[in-house]
């Protein structure tokens, strides 16, 4: 059972406003990578033996790097990290479980690359963002399958 798309939308855009990093591609983005990774919070542990925790399926090696590489070099996003989900270090605990630090660390993770988002109703251009900034052109998941799961769990948004 996926969780309920308008309540995880909601939250999504009110921790994106919070953090200031609030755009209608940005919801889109990290619905659509909550539905290919997780089919919308039906997993929040990888299948397998896989490491990746929640409903955007992040690795925790991901999370420390975010930390480690962007987070720890802007004391202003640290802070609201902090304010926000109540986490002040990497932390797979609530990698798994915290819901708002993994949007967190979701919106964090694409606001490190310099490419720009495509247009908030592009689903092939967001399929194509995810595949090349989430999940990597070497994973497993495919544009064709970020296309089918965001229009199965996210479009009738």
């Amino acid at each position: 059972m996926s969780l309920d798309k308008n309540q995880l939308k909601d939250l999504i855009e009110k921790v994106l406003n919070l953090l200031g990093m609030h755009s209608d591609a940005a919801v889109n983005l990290l619905l659509g990578t909550a539905a290919q990774e997780s089919h919308l919070g039906t997993y929040i542990k990888q299948i397998g033996s896989g490491p990746a925790l929640g409903v955007f399926q992040m690795e925790p090696d991901t999370e420390k790097d975010i930390w480690n590489n962007y987070i720890y070099f802007r004391p202003e996003i640290e802070n609201l990290v902090a304010e926000i989900a109540h986490v002040a270090e990497p932390n797979s605990l609530h990698l798994h479980g915290n819901l708002v630090y993994q949007i967190v660390m979701a919106r964090i993770h694409y606001r490190r690359k310099s490419n720009p988002f495509p247009s908030a109703n592009d689903e092939l251009g967001l399929a194509a963002y995810w595949k090349n900034h989430y999940n990597t052109p070497k994973g497993k998941g495919t544009v064709e399958e970020f296309v089918h799961n965001y229009r199965k769990y996210v479009k009738e948004i």
